[in-house]
């Protein structure tokens, strides 16, 4: 099971948990989330993550030539959008080789049929739950909604996963259901991720 942090920002925190080797970190592009990397992120701040590590660039509704400027410019691994962003705008990207995850917010009248269109442009789907704010709000959906997922495509699991409940997580059920993505659960009132509790869910994790 592929483990995502996501919400970095902090260059010293950062470090600390890209020593935990999780296997995604992602850094958020979006200006009006509190977990925005700012003005003055820069590629020094995720120089020294080792390679092994993957560097997911997330983005909301972003217009795709500053996509492929901050592409251009950090080298991400993967671009995650997490908005209400179009197959035409994902083909561009992959046109221009990047890989994608497309984020989709879950209620309990999502229709997972509609999203199927994707499938060919991204690379995994991410699945998290529907607020106004585009993620981060510590809240689940109900996770049996994801039997109605019957495409072909692997995804991530998010929305208010902690060390807490990470025991519900039925993960060994859907076949498709590769990677659990973790922000806001895991850090302080400063927005900085527990280094503790990130190493406590990692080994929790990869034990079983």
């Amino acid at each position: 099971m592929k483990i995502k942090i996501c919400g970095m920002k902090f260059p010293k925190n950062i470090q600390e948990i890209a020593a935990l080797q999780p296997d995604f970190m992602g850094y958020i592009f979006y200006p009006k989330s509190k977990r925005y990397v700012g003005t003055d992120f820069s590629p020094k701040s995720i120089q020294k993550v080792p390679n092994s590590i993957k560097k997911v660039a997330v983005f909301v509704n972003e217009e795709v030539d500053r996509i492929l400027e901050i592409q251009h410019q950090f080298s991400f691994d993967f671009v995650q959008l997490h908005g209400n962003e179009s197959v035409a705008e994902c083909e561009v990207l992959k046109e221009n080789n990047i890989n994608i995850i497309k984020a989709f917010s879950v209620d309990s009248t999502f229709d997972f049929e509609a999203i199927e269109k994707y499938q060919s442009v991204c690379d995994f789907f991410l699945f998290d739950t529907k607020t106004p704010d585009y993620g981060g709000s510590g809240k689940s959906f109900d996770w049996e909604l994801l039997e109605k997922y019957r495409l072909s495509k692997s995804f991530f699991l998010s929305g208010g996963l902690s060390i807490h409940n990470i025991g519900k997580i039925k993960y060994t059920k859907h076949p498709m259901l590769v990677g659990l993505d973790f922000n806001s659960q895991l850090e302080d009132s400063n927005t900085r991720k527990i280094k503790e509790e990130v190493s406590e869910l990692i080994e929790t994790i990869r034990a079983k």
